[in-house]
């Protein structure tokens, strides 16, 4: 697992699965413990640092429920805004092999989730094709809408400075899949 999808999977992980997940527990002892950022290849440690300080958990599973419950304040789902919507997300993710579950294809988090399961299982010379593919027409259309709302909506600062930390690491992300892709290009 490189980079990319460590990074992916770390903040998919934090949107799809509500806090209180005990799955997320040794992400959330790193955060605390000021760990994360030895891992983290982007240049974010007064990012990370914020969020590790602003870590207890009951108090991010209210905020989570209310924000991405069913009448949670942010939708998480690409359909509610100008997104691909789900049945275009789950036919992409399942051309590109992504095991899925009845769960919708197209939460903001499951999509991190998705560029991590490519980066790390996709055929080499198809894997930055499709990650371009997610980003630019699966994620990147709609991600700074809901971004907003979560740092408008979020109650205390540890879904604001996920947010902020998110948008900022997408953009890296899709910095190095141009250049990637140019490389690839110029071979």
């Amino acid at each position: 697992m490189n980079e990319f999808s460590i990074v992916c999977r770390i903040l998919g992980s934090l949107f799809y699965r509500a806090p209180q997940d005990t799955v997320l527990d040794p992400l959330f002892a790193l955060l605390t413990e000021g760990k994360l950022k030895q891992h983290w290849p982007l240049e974010q440690d007064d990012l990370l640092q914020r969020m590790g300080q602003d870590v207890d958990r009951q108090v991010l599973a209210a905020d989570y429920q209310a924000m991405f419950s069913a009448d949670g304040s942010v939708s998480p789902y690409s359909s509610d805004y100008e997104g691909a919507g789900e049945s275009a997300t789950r036919a992409f993710l399942t051309q590109c092999g992504m095991p899925l579950t009845e769960a919708p294809a197209d939460h903001f988090g499951l999509l991190l989730l998705a560029a991590s399961w490519i980066e790390d299982n996709a055929l080499e010379s198809d894997e930055v094709l499709a990650q371009i593919a997610l980003f630019d027409d699966y994620l990147l259309p709609w991600c700074g809408s809901f971004l907003g709302k979560v740092e408008a909506h979020a109650t205390g600062a540890f879904y604001r400075t996920l947010s902020m930390v998110t948008r900022e690491a997408l953009q890296a992300m899709r910095d190095e899949l141009a250049e990637v892709s140019s490389d690839a290009e110029h071979e």
